[in-house]
């Protein structure tokens, strides 16, 4: 006869208290809090406020959707936001390449590793304000450091501001001058978790560092890369203060982004609230539009 198993107790489980529970979202509330008092909130405000015209910024008036029929039968809305998308995709596509091979060489460098990190990083410290002020004052058609030391090498005088291609070109320059450090230490960290094994195994194989870096580096490096991609997205779209002190949305608009076209309108001399919450309205839907593609190609591209 075949002896049967004796019954298995199941263990109790044991109760976590609440308090253990409850902790966790505790350390959470506060800044939950600060989150929706700040973020939240005025989020849903300035929709509120999209949804009325207003008069020298006192007397609203319901208006319904008719901010947002202004702001796309307004020229410079759309001439704003053609800028912005120049902008934006000369300023991810420079700034993902430029930090990648940054930080590639600074992983390899053995001498001087933390100057040059600082270096690079420094920028990111420097006030926009004051980025902007020096750089206009560096780029300057008349005067300008950059164009004395061109006139120094017999090189004509160049109209960085003053040409409108020249100046969203200038815009871009100077922008990822400020941030590239920033994203260069987010890929830096990439690189420092791959597995340095990986490389020597490849060595061995005979596979060189322009192969290493298709089969190794890129792929291991891509998920930190779709990072760099989705806050230099999010950046371009929100960059004002850099260009507004350097250029002022000038020459003829050139360089007047949607952020500008937002504050414009609200603190301009008609100080129109409604159109300026309206425009802000549209500039998060296409930021978040944005974000949502670059998630999902990113998602496709690991499955893949």
């Amino acid at each position: 006869m075949p002896q049967t198993a004796a019954p298995v107790k199941k263990a109790r489980q044991r109760r976590v208290p609440w308090s253990l529970r409850a902790a966790p979202y505790l350390f959470l509330l506060p800044n939950m809090v600060i989150f929706g008092l700040f973020t939240i909130y005025p989020a849903f405000s300035g929709l509120n406020i999209s949804l009325y015209s207003s008069r020298n910024g006192r007397t609203f008036e319901w208006a319904g959707l008719g901010n947002y029929e202004r702001i796309f039968s307004d020229d410079d809305f759309f001439r704003a936001m053609i800028n912005t998308i120049v902008f934006v995709l000369a300023f991810v596509a420079l700034s993902v390449i430029i930090s990648v091979l940054l930080a590639v060489q600074l992983n390899a460098q053995n001498i001087g590793k933390s100057f040059f990190r600082s270096v690079f990083f420094l920028p990111v410290l420097l006030s926009p304000v004051v980025v902007g002020i020096v750089w206009r004052w560096l780029l300057e058609r008349n005067g300008g450091l950059v164009n004395a030391a061109l006139e120094a090498l017999g090189i004509p005088v160049v109209p960085w501001l003053v040409d409108p291609e020249l100046a969203i070109l200038s815009v871009v320059a100077v922008s990822l001058w400020v941030n590239v450090g920033f994203y260069t230490m987010i890929l830096l960290a990439g690189l420092q978790s791959i597995d340095p094994n990986l490389y020597e195994a490849a060595s061995l194989d005979g596979a060189g560092s322009v192969r290493q870096f298709r089969n190794i580096t890129w792929p291991m490096l891509a998920p930190t890369t779709m990072v760099v991609l989705i806050l230099s997205t999010i950046h371009g779209f929100q960059a004002f203060d850099v260009i507004y002190n350097l250029t002022g949305g000038g020459p003829v608009g050139a360089t007047t982004l949607l952020v500008q076209y937002v504050y414009d309108n609200a603190f301009g001399p008609q100080m129109q609230y409604g159109m300026a919450a309206a425009g802000s309205v549209v500039l998060f839907a296409v930021v978040m539009g944005f974000t949502l593609l670059n998630w999902l190609l990113g998602r496709r591209a690991e499955a893949v």
